[in-house]
């Protein structure tokens, strides 16, 4: 009960062997100090990594290390810091990050992002390899080309399809 609330409440009420209102009770009360750090308070919130590497988060997505697709992990962030953690059901921490703004979108990787490839044409000798493989190949008889002949793997499975199977031992009594 707040303290206006306790003065409008003027009953007097024995407490301890004393006869006292609601608001001598509060005025009385011993307050303690204001503890230095607030309460850790922390967000977990449970996430599948995708097949790229990454688990979602308030909008944004942040990296784990590879080998991870389909995992289930917990992400948590630390009310009051700007980083957020990933973690296995162990509560195992296998990665943390910078904490992105709410719904922004972001990619956020603890690793530098792939050089985006640069689209370069063909060299000269690069042409003049490829034109000497095409004219090698139209111009090469049938017989030096490679003829795989699969006769033998035919014949074997035809045996593994025809073989009775294994007999049961008869138990010996």
């Amino acid at each position: 009960m707040d303290k206006l609330a306790a003065r409008m409440d003027e009953r007097r009420r024995t407490v301890d062997g004393a006869r006292v209102t609601v608001a001598e009770l509060a005025d009385a009360e011993p307050l303690s100090e204001l503890p230095a750090l607030p309460f850790a308070a922390e967000l977990v919130v449970e996430g599948t990594v995708t097949p790229q590497g990454l688990v979602a988060f308030e909008g944004n997505f942040y990296s784990v290390p590879p080998g991870l697709p389909g995992a289930r992990v917990g992400v948590i962030h630390r009310l009051g810091e700007d980083t957020v953690s990933i973690a296995t059901a162990s509560r195992a921490v296998i990665a943390r990050h910078r904490l992105a703004p709410r719904g922004a979108g972001q990619t956020v990787s603890d690793r530098a992002p792939c050089k985006s490839k640069v689209r370069r044409p063909p060299s000269e000798a690069a042409l003049a390899e490829a034109e000497r493989l095409r004219e090698q190949r139209a111009s090469g008889s049938t017989a030096e080309r490679v003829v795989i002949d699969l006769s033998h793997y035919a014949a074997v499975a035809d045996r593994l399809r025809h073989v009775p199977p294994p007999k049961e031992e008869e138990n010996e009594e």
